[in-house]
């Protein structure tokens, strides 16, 4: 049986203070966390509600339901049951005195129309953009969470082991895709991935066996070229997995409200040669980009990097998408969304700090044949960088 899951009280603390020094430097008088992520984040429970984040002093959780739950959940001291996100100015009034000057909201992922609800609720009061801060403070991870996410590693490594010994020629790549979840389920996946994008689903399931992975866009949005939906473009689809063609397999995981996002190339008896060669050429830029990065290094150097060790390999071609349709990142920051900041793409121009974690994702698309790629998780420490993942950084022949 699971046992009982709570963020620690200090580390609670921590993230709070750690808003709080970015809103006073921004002079933001309070912060409202209304999106559920975030909410989890700063107060320990993902329950409907609303947490109050002053710049200055203790926060306030404010619960709609279910508020036994949000009490065993949450280390705020400070919480108390509404009826209505309505009664929101007054009871911040009542414990705080007044109404901020200004107050910090979510502006990447608020719909407007529930923005304008809570505009009206503080007609006085000026409304700004707190997420830069929240992103800033969420792109360090503490020891804590880094072990959060090693858990998660862990299971995600035991479904590419099932994987490794269940997959058979003649499985849909859907089959299989049902197969491995209903094995990552029973160990606790918790099944959505958290995904701040609204136009992105958190899928976590994409099975590109030969020509499905050889589709012009499978970089952006991994899908099959047969037997998936137009409505539902991702994942995996109606083909047939066969004996000796590659095989791509991105698997995400959630465990705790941390993800793992990891690719590994397998194939059933034999490794096409020009697959093979391209599966091995993957995993030596993956190599060679995890030994540059240490703290300091900007994030496009990595890509650049990145760019140039495949043109030296001969792959300049194929590398992050085929002409035309190429992607400019390598990867992206993860914790408790899949996708966080900072992205590793061309141009930008932040710099690897120790306490990042990172999903590494360098991959190929021949266009029409096959895809091949390979992605792990890793962390910035104080001299480099080390793999969280324990999936073996290799290709799986089975």
């Amino acid at each position: 049986m699971q046992q009982p899951f709570k963020i620690p009280a200090d580390e609670i603390a921590r993230r709070i203070k750690g808003i709080q020094k970015e809103m006073q430097a921004k002079d933001i008088a309070a912060a409202l966390i209304v999106q559920r992520v975030d909410l989890f984040y700063f107060s320990g429970t993902a329950q409907n509600g609303n947490l109050y984040i002053p710049a200055e002093g203790e926060p306030l959780l404010l619960i709609r339901k279910y508020m036994p739950r949000a009490l065993g959940e949450s280390s705020v001291r400070r919480i108390i049951e509404i009826k209505s996100v309505k009664d929101l100015p007054l009871r911040i009034s009542d414990v705080y005195g007044k109404l901020p000057g200004s107050i910090g909201f979510e502006f990447d992922v608020m719909p407007v129309r529930e923005f304008n609800f809570y505009r009206q609720l503080f007609p006085d009061t000026d409304c700004v953009d707190a997420s830069p801060l929240i992103h800033k403070v969420r792109m360090i991870k503490s020891d804590w969470e880094i072990r959060q996410m090693e858990k998660t590693a862990e299971l995600s490594a035991e479904t590419f082991e099932y994987i490794r010994n269940h997959i058979r020629p003649g499985y849909t790549e859907m089959e299989l895709s049902g197969m491995f979840e209903a094995f990552a389920r029973k160990r606790g996946h918790g099944a959505q991935l958290r995904v701040r994008d609204y136009q992105t689903e958190g899928y976590p399931w994409h099975v590109l066996s030969g020509k499905s992975g050889g589709m012009v866009g499978v970089l952006d949005s991994p899908a099959s070229g047969e037997g998936t939906s137009a409505a539902f473009p991702c994942g995996a689809g109606a083909k047939k997995i066969e004996s000796n063609e590659p095989v791509m397999i991105d698997v995400g995981w959630v465990f705790n409200g941390y993800h793992a996002d990891e690719t590994r190339m397998f194939a059933i008896g034999k490794m096409p040669e020009k697959a093979m060669r391209a599966s091995e050429a993957v995993i030596e830029i993956h190599n060679a980009v995890l030994d540059k990065a240490k703290p300091g290094v900007s994030l496009d150097e990595l890509v650049q990097f990145a760019v140039g060790k495949a043109e030296t390999l001969g792959y300049a071609e194929q590398f992050l998408g085929p002409p035309g349709y190429k992607v400019t990142f390598i990867g992206h920051g993860i914790g408790v969304e899949l996708i966080e900041t900072p992205i590793i793409a061309a141009g930008k121009k932040d710099r690897l700090e120790a306490g990042m974690t990172f999903a590494l994702e360098p991959k190929m698309v021949f266009e029409n044949e096959f895809s091949a790629g390979v992605e792990s998780v890793f962390q910035v420490t104080e001299t480099g960088a080390r793999l969280i993942s324990r999936v073996p950084v290799e290709i799986f022949i089975c």
